[in-house]
């Protein structure tokens, strides 16, 4: 039955009180700038990854030192409480379920852990449109995927202009592929933040289908139980290795990007494995480089034996050896000082 405002008797009005924040490059300086300007006793609570990888990190002591609210690294099991910014510890995922974190040393996203997607599509699953997405400063396009999930289950996204962002990548790329409800500076996003907060919104569900692709893709990074079979309704092989395990990556369907996962978990985006590769192959070619140096002083070496024991034949040979190694080795490492 609908009612005057034209609500059915099954929507639910809720608040948006999950808030995630992801940042990358320049997102410390942002971060510590963001939580000055939120009022102390925020009715929501934030949740907060930034690029770290395993380094030691002091984030929440720097936002506390700025901020009214309770800043704190977060804590496998800890409740999800408004008035608290949680910050994803080092080589952790930060992930939520109901009323919960989750933390896991599960595999890498972007080359990266913690990375900004996985919290951001287990906070859509959880909470649905009650999650205010935000995607700050940053290299490539951790949180981009993350932020669509937020849409799809009923979320608000909020993205940082890219003009006066250090690292425009990261926001460009949400607003190039996500319809972004706001962007704004990061002088005015406290304000828009408790704007968005303060609005009460229907719950509606949203599609199943969705929901069950949302679902499964988290299952493979966290169930375990049948990962070739979630990507198989998610995607499709791909001729594409995995730069990080070395397994197939399947190519994800239905997404505005094209985004791959293989079936220990690793998943990228485009931009981020071409990014990866890159990285993977450069120290590939160094390692070439390393084993043909270290070939040429075994075979020279071998060569001024057989030079001592009268052996000219053997001389010969080992020392071709030895000038090929080296001819080798030059070629790589012009080949990798081109530009």
């Amino acid at each position: 039955m609908d009612d005057a405002s034209g609500e059915t008797s099954d929507d639910v009005a809720v608040r948006r009180d999950i808030i995630v924040v992801g940042a990358s490059a320049g997102g410390v300086a942002a971060l510590v700038t963001l939580a000055a300007t939120l009022p102390r006793d925020l009715p929501a609570a934030v949740l907060i990854v930034l690029h770290i990888g395993a380094h030691r990190s002091v984030l929440p002591a720097l936002l506390q030192t700025r901020s009214g609210n309770r800043a704190v690294h977060a804590e496998d099991g800890q409740p999800i409480e408004p008035g608290t910014l949680y910050v994803a510890p080092p080589d952790h995922h930060m992930l939520v379920e109901q009323g919960v974190i989750r933390l896991t040393r599960g595999p890498k996203e972007h080359h990266t852990r913690p990375a900004v997607d996985p919290l951001f599509r287990t906070a859509a699953l959880a909470y649905g449109p009650r999650v205010i997405g935000v995607v700050l400063t940053g290299r490539l396009d951790d949180g981009t995927a993350g932020l669509q999930a937020i849409k799809d289950c009923g979320g608000v996204a909020v993205v940082q202009d890219p003009a006066e962002a250090e690292h425009r990548s990261m926001p460009l790329s949400a607003l190039q592929s996500v319809p972004v409800d706001r962007c704004v500076s990061l002088a005015s996003m406290a304000q828009t933040l408790l704007q968005l907060v303060a609005e009460p919104v229907v719950a509606a569900e949203p599609p199943p289908e969705a929901r069950q692709r949302l679902a499964r893709e988290i299952a493979v990074t966290t169930d375990g139980k049948n990962p070739m079979e979630d990507l198989d309704a998610i995607g499709t092989p791909s001729r594409i290795t995995c730069p990080d395990c070395g397994g197939v990556l399947w190519e994800i369907s239905d997404t505005r990007t094209p985004r791959y996962r293989c079936h220990t978990g690793h998943a990228f985006s485009l931009r981020s494995l071409c990014a990866t590769q890159d990285s993977t192959s450069e120290d590939a070619l160094w390692a070439a480089i390393r084993a043909l140096q270290a070939r040429e002083v075994l075979q020279r070496k071998l060569a001024d034996e057989n030079r001592r024991a009268g052996d000219a034949e053997s001389t010969t040979q080992h020392e071709a050896k030895a000038d090929e190694a080296a001819r080798l080795a030059r070629q790589l490492h012009l080949l990798l000082e081109q530009p």
